[in-house]
């Protein structure tokens, strides 16, 4: 695995559950694999290719992820909750929110949820259900930046950062890993985002206690209460 991209391989795709959001629907590797393709083809006719920017205003759902995910396919560099002016090709943000941010000339705004009343807004669940769901093989080398904000993170940094936490918590599928991180901090992502998706393991959007930082473990071989801080993840 050299990039992020790997993570959702047409081979990674199989029935065990990959991501859920409390009090939502959730979806299993082969509907994440898929969606992840379609989004990254809906990003391309945007723009979105290696060396521009994709800003995503997070929410607990699963858009944000996928949004990471489709960002990754095609090289470019995420910056999650960015400022409100932002330089970047494309923002994804929910439509609720999305005429809070101003981009340069030529930016294209996607709003998740709601459909935009805006013309000029795409609505990511309408554009990313009807595109292709199948993604070209698009090689990225490992140096990429992945993430930037208030430093950059790479490919290779954030799949690092991935496998130590799989490794220390002996991830597997059948594994949930929970979020109650904001992904605006990189090691939030690397530990549970990156981590979960290596093992073959669940991402749980926590709702109820989004803000903290902590990344929790659930499954048979995993001690009650398993946490990782701030201070436990290094990217």
């Amino acid at each position: 695995m050299n990039a992020l991209g790997d993570l959702v391989a047409r081979e990674r795709r199989s029935d065990d559950p990959a991501l859920s959001i409390p009090h939502s629907g959730g979806y299993d590797y082969h509907r994440l694999c898929t969606t992840a393709w379609k989004t990254g083809n809906f990003l391309r006719h945007l723009g979105v290719r290696e060396g521009v920017s994709v800003g995503i205003v997070t929410s607990p759902s699963a858009q944000p992820v996928l949004g990471f995910l489709g960002a990754m396919l095609l090289g470019s560099t995420v910056r999650f909750d960015p400022p409100n002016e932002f330089d970047a090709r494309v923002l994804l943000a929910p439509t609720e929110g999305v005429g809070d941010y101003e981009l340069p000339p030529g930016g294209q705004y996607v709003a998740y949820g709601k459909s935009p009343t805006d013309p000029n807004v795409s609505h990511f669940e309408t554009d990313v259900w009807s595109e292709n769901p199948t993604f070209p093989e698009t090689p990225i080398p490992p140096e990429t930046t992945a993430l930037t904000g208030e430093t950059d993170v790479s490919h290779e940094e954030l799949i690092g950062a991935g496998r130590r936490i799989a490794d220390q918590w002996n991830l597997k599928p059948g594994n949930a890993v929970v979020v109650r991180a904001p992904l605006a901090d990189p090691r939030a992502v690397g530990g549970g985002i990156v981590a979960p998706l290596i093992a073959g393991a669940e991402i749980v959007l926590d709702t109820d206690r989004i803000g903290e930082f902590a990344i929790a473990c659930d499954g048979d071989d995993v001690p009650d209460g398993s946490v990782l801080t701030a201070g436990d993840v290094s990217v």
